[in-house]
């Protein structure tokens, strides 16, 4: 009887240290999270002045400045450009998709183009976590070349993170506890990855950039690392001419000397792996460049 009360008060010892223990770690994690945030939010800046570089990339221009980002409020930022630019709608929503990815803090945002003069919105579009609630709209209409400013909007996270954090810490209280007195845990499934993170439809063509492959009738075939970039430069602008140097230059600008034909080479291949959809194709413009013409769009 004895030796059961003191396996029984060797149990509750083990619980409460155990417990106590657990509220240490919810409460350290509590306190880190504000300066993971910090870092978040500073790593977001980068993130939206690379938005702004590739928009003057699209443009054509290589030279001009993007200038300082400017926070305009609690979860709005401004990127303003030293010259006037031209953009296309879709280049635009998926260059702010594939960088905004990066962000664990934008899954929600708003995204507003506006004429620099009297802040009239030339452009707009949200888009959300849950695919279903994204409004994009006019993305084939090319945007006349003048002065821009742009204003991405998140969907505020701050007032909720504290929240999550001790609701999380709750969670794990109840299933330590389930574990110590019911000596079993059901197992919790992991919901995978999206499968299409970084996907573009080129026609009857699915580009899988991520996993750099190309699925066409359900066949999928594989993608170089240069192919890859070749492919994405073009699915980022579908109907437009992509000039030469600009795809020389950012495929091949930190690898030393470029062959002139390489890229030839890199073309011919993704012609040759795109031609069972007879309505895309990779055609040469003389004298400027190349561009993805997709003639069902």
């Amino acid at each position: 009887m004895q030796l059961s009360r003191n396996l029984i008060s060797g149990k509750r010892k083990y619980v409460f240290g155990s417990l106590l223990l657990s509220f240490i770690c919810i409460i350290c994690a509590a306190f880190s999270m504000e300066d993971r945030e910090d870092f978040d939010f500073a790593k977001r800046e980068v993130l939206l002045r690379k938005i702004g570089h590739e928009l003057l990339l699209e443009s054509g221009d290589s030279t001009s400045r993007v200038l300082p980002v400017k926070k305009i409020a609690e979860n709005e930022y401004r990127i303003r450009f030293e010259n006037d630019l031209t953009f296309q709608p879709a280049s635009l929503v998926n260059i702010t998709q594939r960088l905004l990815a990066k962000d664990p803090l934008a899954s929600d945002y708003v995204v507003n183009i506006l004429n620099c003069d009297n802040s009239s919105i030339a452009y707009g579009y949200a888009i959300s976590k849950n695919k279903k609630d994204d409004i994009v709209a006019c993305i084939g209409r090319k945007q006349p070349k003048a002065c821009y400013m742009m204003n991405i909007k998140f969907k505020p996270r701050g007032i909720n993170t504290a929240k999550n954090g001790y609701l999380l810490g709750s969670l794990t209280f109840l299933v330590f506890t389930g574990f110590i007195f019911l000596r079993s845990v059901k197992p919790r499934k992991v919901l995978p990855e999206s499968q299409y993170t970084n996907m573009y439809t080129l026609g009857s063509v699915l580009f899988d950039a991520k996993n750099r492959k190309l699925i066409i009738n359900e066949k999928t075939t594989d993608l170089t690392g240069t192919e890859t970039r070749v492919l994405l430069i073009f699915a980022l602008s579908p109907n437009s001419t992509i000039e030469r140097s600009r795809l020389q230059k950012e495929i091949w600008e930190d690898e030393g000397v470029v062959v002139g034909r390489s890229l030839d080479m890199f073309i011919s291949k993704l012609r040759k792996k795109l031609e069972s959809d007879p309505n895309i194709n990779i055609v040469v413009i003389r004298s400027k460049g190349y561009k993805l013409e997709i003639s069902n769009q």
